[in-house]
């Protein structure tokens, strides 16, 4: 547990550049949150309570100080049926109980689990991610839908984004691309879509409420699979990105912790009408550079925010879709590992075809959770692949050939058994065998097995066999498991 003089000092050990920092980011989250809300199905305050209640309770109650969560993107497209098939109150409910198995995990300690997770993985989970992002937009860019205006004010509006901070970087370029597209849509009274036309923004405070759902197994059974996959990708990006953050800002924070506030908040934000969410690697990014630290700027930024569309909710409402559409297009382009395309003819193979493989299945599935895990069992598979072509089983026999010694190097495991067997002479008929396993370690049930199977098959020639070299944590498994010096062994074993 950490100590109230540290807790302390994440809150108030960096006062100015925290409220600074967290200004910029509130001012950066509310276009996010307005087209995360998009993206789900729901009204754009769906996802600005959500980015207020979730930014403000993460600030109290999370791992890492310093690092931004909210509505993103990663939660929002897995919404997107459920919204659709049953609508805004299976969503709040989801987002509760989302919320409850974060809370679980931080409980279980689960948060050891993003060390499985390798470098492959991540960088296809960020790729699909970017990718799904841009997909999202295609809806806002239909020829059939828009006019030619729509095209040329996205066109404007990534201009803006990318040229405006050669000028300068004092103002977010993303929130300069709003006023000025609003600025001209209203000035010309052109004619394209705006956030009013997706829905009621909020003017005023959000409100307790439960969700009005039937309480029967029924809508369990509804909600159940989008709360996993919810909470699940939003650990998973929120531990990534607290991965990140610790290596900017060169400290540790607790990942355990960081699972139970994100689950808090979003068990807390389903009960005000907000959707699920996670850490922002975006925002995050923003806000470390800016300076943020502490606690402080994550509450400040989600204090703000509210602020701001309750209190200027009828200007936030004539903001023209197309500078969100480029707003969330840059978000995608930054989002996106570009130089994972050129290594791919550098990195091996394997790494590659994890990562391509991971991005295939989400963007195929439209669900991160598939995704990664495909992807970390894929890793898991040549690992294994790897691990096993570094074993070797040498033989030599004595003099007068009645002894034959085996010795066995490497890691054996069930990768490595068939190896391990084949390795083995059983029609020759010496006098006594020796496996020398100093140069080894055994590590599961299917290596016990094979050596149980070996032994077995020397004395049943008539050979004596002994077993050398074994280490401490080998023995244990082995007296544990192994048959082979039992009655009926052989029976036992055939018998498996």
């Amino acid at each position: 547990m950490i100590s109230f003089q540290a807790y302390r000092d994440q809150w108030f050990g960096n006062i100015r550049a925290d409220l600074l920092s967290g200004l910029v980011v509130a001012l950066a989250l509310i276009p996010e949150a307005i087209a995360f809300s998009i993206i789900a199905g729901v009204d754009p305050k769906v996802g600005l309570y959500a980015s207020f209640s979730i930014a403000v309770l993460i600030a109290f109650v999370g791992g890492r100080p310093g690092m931004i969560s909210a509505a993103t993107a990663a939660t929002a497209v897995l919404m997107v049926t459920l919204v659709r098939d049953h609508g805004l109150q299976y969503l709040l409910a989801a987002t509760v109980l989302a919320g409850l198995i974060q809370i679980g995990a931080g409980l279980l300690k689960l948060g050891f689990v993003m060390r499985y997770v390798s470098k492959s993985v991540m960088t296809g989970f960020v790729n699909a991610l970017a990718i799904l992002i841009f997909m999202a937009q295609l809806p806002e860019l239909d020829p059939g839908k828009v006019t030619w205006l729509t095209y040329a004010l996205v066109a404007a509006g990534l201009a803006i984004i990318y040229l405006f901070p050669r000028l300068t970087k004092a103002v977010p370029s993303p929130l300069v691309t709003i006023v000025v597209l609003t600025a001209l849509t209203l000035a010309f009274g052109w004619d394209v879509r705006t956030v009013s036309d997706m829905g009621a923004l909020p003017d005023t405070l959000p409100v307790f409420l439960i969700p009005q759902i039937p309480l029967t197994l029924e809508t369990l059974l509804i909600i159940f699979p989008y709360s996993v996959a919810v909470a699940v990708v939003g650990l998973l990006e929120s531990l990534m990105t607290q991965n990140i953050v610790d290596d900017l800002t060169d400290t540790k924070s607790d990942r355990n912790q960081e699972c139970i506030g994100q689950g808090v908040a979003n068990f807390a934000t389903g009960f005000i009408g907000g959707m699920a969410g996670c850490a922002m690697i975006g925002q995050s990014m923003i806000n470390v550079k800016s300076g943020g630290r502490g606690r402080l700027s994550t509450f400040t930024a989600g204090l703000v925010l509210l602020i701001l569309v309750v209190f200027l909710g009828d200007w936030v409402g004539r903001i023209p879709m197309p500078a969100l559409v480029a707003i969330m297009i840059m978000v995608s382009i930054g989002t996106f590992s570009w130089s994972s395309i050129k290594a791919l003819r550098v990195h091996p193979r394997s790494s590659s075809v994890v990562m391509l493989a991971t991005v295939g299945v989400v963007v195929y599935t439209h669900n991160l959770a598939i995704g990664v895990l495909i992807g970390v069992l894929l890793s898991g598979i040549f690992f294994a692949s790897k691990i096993a072509q570094l074993f070797r089983v040498t033989t030599t026999i004595s003099k007068d050939g009645r002894v034959r010694t085996y010795k066995v190097e490497g890691q054996m495991f069930y990768g490595s058994v068939e190896d391990f067997m084949n390795a083995f002479d059983f029609k020759e008929a010496p006098d006594r065998v020796i496996i020398d396993v100093s140069a080894a370690h055994i590590w599961d049930i299917s290596s016990v097995q094979a050596l149980d199977m070996a032994v077995l098959k020397f004395r049943r020639d008539g050979a004596e066999v002994e077993i050398i070299g074994m280490n401490s944590a080998s023995e244990t498994i082995v007296d544990k498991l192994a048959i082979h010096d039992k009655p009926g062994a052989m029976d036992s074993l055939l018998a498996h």
